[in-house]
């Protein structure tokens, strides 16, 4: 049974690691691993044509094989990322507590594995202690909504028991929030386009839930919808895109 640590971070079966997903401040999604035998992290960024992961710096393919890399990659589809990108461990286990922790998960029945993994890997999102690549330095042109209210809140809302995200149920709520209030149809009667429409719902939704009174910007809010498309490849809000345009049509 894999274990999913906090629903953010996952356990790989190939090699004695977690990885979980984050937004790289140089813009798109990105992947990053950790080992937990040494003292070895490997950061990549996915390419959403090819939907294959891209060593982001100096990768030790001996620590990070492909086909750890490959499994990477496919538990983490549809999970949000982590705030701040940031994952720290508080204990990092020896190699001889792996090995016997890797014997016990192939002897033990499934129901048992989250608990004995739980005991071997805590994983936070508060402080960082691993320090990002330098190619990823913060321009001033980027927009992270990652560590934001809203951002937090819609993930709240809207993450499964698996980790990842309910799009049937966020899109059905933000269809109920386009069809609430004057907002909507005052804006189509200005004649506004479909993705400005799009933003003021999403501005709206989001504020809701993360009980704000100020709601974000435009360009804010179109970070946001980013953000919220970078973790998995379907469009986050294809239903609401599809309503609105039933609503221009009228």
């Amino acid at each position: 049974m894999r274990n999913i640590v906090r629903t953010k971070a996952v356990e790989l079966e190939t090699i004695p690691a977690i990885a979980y997903k984050q937004k790289l401040a140089a813009g798109g999604a990105g992947i990053k691993i950790h080992r937990l035998d040494v003292d070895a992290v490997a950061v990549y960024t996915l390419d959403r044509r090819s939907e294959s992961a891209v060593p982001f710096g100096k990768t030790d393919i001996k620590l990070f094989p492909p086909s750890a890399v490959s499994e990477a990659v496919a538990v983490t589809v549809g999970l949000p990322f982590t705030a701040s990108s940031r994952v720290v461990f508080k204990h990092l286990p020896s190699p001889k507590a792996v090995e016997r922790f890797n014997k016990k998960l192939q002897a033990a029945a499934p129901a048992c594995n989250a608990q004995q993994a739980s005991e071997l890997i805590e994983a936070a999102t508060e402080e960082p202690e691993v320090d990002e690549p330098a190619a990823e330095e913060v321009t001033p042109e980027k927009i992270c909504m990652v560590d934001t209210p809203e951002y937090q809140a819609i993930i709240k809302e809207y993450t499964l028991l698996n980790g990842k995200l309910d799009y049937r149920r966020m899109n059905k709520d933000f269809i109920q929030t386009a069809n609430s209030g004057r907002g909507v149809k005052i804006l189509i009667d200005k004649g506004v386009s479909l993705n400005e429409i799009l933003l003021f719902v999403v501005k709206n939704r989001a504020a809701a839930l993360a009980k704000r009174k100020d709601t974000l910007s435009d360009d804010e809010a179109q970070a946001l919808v980013d953000c919220l498309d970078e973790i998995d490849p379907r469009s986050p809000f294809k239903e609401l895109n599809a309503h609105i345009k039933r609503m221009l049509a009228k």
